[in-house]
């Protein structure tokens, strides 16, 4: 493994953390997706153990609590007590779950946040005889958010420079090129693409592509009057 590559993951926060080059990640995003995948199925698997202990624990306590010693029982009781303690084990076990769902420690809605640190690309960004440098095309679209600043990066390597894909690496550089702060870009790109419909995925991992209404909104959108 590479000496400037890093991977941590933290199953209590659900986080999830792999840092190197654009081809370290490509190569071994997968593998640790799946590694991280397994440990969350163990920690689901311990939940449900705790939750039955529970519940056995509990049952097991109201029959040696009871008024009558459990050797006394006839036959006919001892079944009519184990169809009602099966009945109790269950509601105290759905009691355990929605208490669980309630306090938001419920396995079935901890959803694992995976956070992938992507370093920036070199691209040409500068000015020369064939095209505006990026710093003055931003200035004249004056773009507001993310999403729109993203799909003006985009757009510009992909008219400018001629690129067919663009990778989440050289937007990040166009945020160093106009100097301000990086987003999430992989939360930014997928939003863009979901709910804008400006950008769509790319062929590549970790890329993005201009698409026509996005095209569209840069050109004619742009800046807002």
């Amino acid at each position: 493994m590479p000496s400037d590559t890093k991977f941590r993951i933290n199953l209590k926060e659900g986080v999830f953390e792999l840092e190197g080059n654009e081809s370290f990640v490509d190569k071994h995003l997968e593998k640790f997706e799946e590694i991280f995948k397994v440990a969350i199925k163990e920690v689901i698997i311990n939940n449900k153990d705790n939750v039955l202990n529970y519940t056995n624990t509990s049952s097991k306590a109201t029959v040696n609590n009871g008024p009558i010693p459990l050797e006394n029982y006839s036959s006919q009781e001892s079944r009519t007590h184990s169809s009602k303690n099966k009945d109790l084990q269950t509601s105290e076990y759905n009691d355990v779950q929605r208490e669980l769902s309630l306090s938001g420690k419920s396995t079935k809605h901890s959803i694992p946040k995976i956070s992938i640190n992507i370093p920036p690309l070199p691209v040409d960004l500068k000015q020369n005889h064939e095209k505006i440098g990026l710093r003055d095309f931003y200035a004249e679209k004056k773009p507001t958010n993310h999403y729109e600043k993203t799909t003006l990066f985009v757009f510009y390597l992909t008219k400018y420079n001629k690129q067919q894909e663009i990778r989440y690496g050289e937007i990040l550089s166009c945020y160093e090129e106009i100097n301000e702060k990086k987003p999430s870009i992989i939360d930014i790109v997928k939003n863009a693409i979901r709910y804008k419909g400006w950008l769509e995925p790319g062929i590549e991992k970790l890329s993005t592509r201009l698409t026509i209404s996005g095209e569209n909104f840069i050109k004619f959108d742009l800046p807002k009057t």
